[in-house]
C-alpha cells in the first residue's frame, strides 16, 4: 500500500541515544507502510545540537535539506549545508553537528533490517 503524508504529520521523537543533544527523528517511511527494503527517516537538530558519536555495521544515506552543519565520519570533518549528499560507509564512527543558527533537516535512510538497533 502507497503513502503519502506532509512530514509534520509524522510524530517527531527525541533521541535519546547516549551523546545525541537538541536531535529529533521522525521515522517517515518504514516496514510498518510496507516498505519491504528501506527506511526514510527525517533529523531535526537544533542549534549546538548534534546526534551521538557512534558506528554500527550498516550504511547511511543522508541528503541535507536545510541548515548549516559538520559532519565527522571517522575522525575527518566536512562542512555541509542544503543541497550535500553524504555516504556513511558500514562501521565509520560518525557525527552530525549543527554549528548554525537555525534547525539543520536532513533526510537519512538506513536498510529495514537495521531498525532499532
Amino acid at each position: 500500500m502507497e503513502k503519502v503524508v506532509h512530514y509534520t504529520k509524522v510524530e517527531s521523537e527525541f533521541v535519546k541515544a547516549e551523546g545525541a543533544r537538541e536531535t529529533y527523528v521522525r521515522w517517515l517511511i518504514t516496514d510498518k507502510d510496507g516498505a519491504p527494503n528501506f527506511a526514510m527517516r527525517l533529523f531535526e537538530v537544533k542549534p549546538g545540537g548534534n546526534s551521538p558519536y557512534h558506528e554500527h555495521p550498516y550504511e547511511h544515506e543522508i541528503f541535507i535539506l536545510d541548515g548549516d552543519g559538520k559532519v565527522i565520519i571517522d575522525g575527518r570533518e566536512y562542512m555541509v549545508s542544503r543541497g550535500f549528499a553524504i555516504y556513511i560507509p558500514p562501521n565509520a564512527k560518525h557525527t552530525i553537528i549543527n554549528n548554525g543558527k537555525s534547525d539543520l533537516k536532513f533526510l537519512c535512510m538506513i536498510p529495514l533490517t537495521t531498525k532499532g538497533k
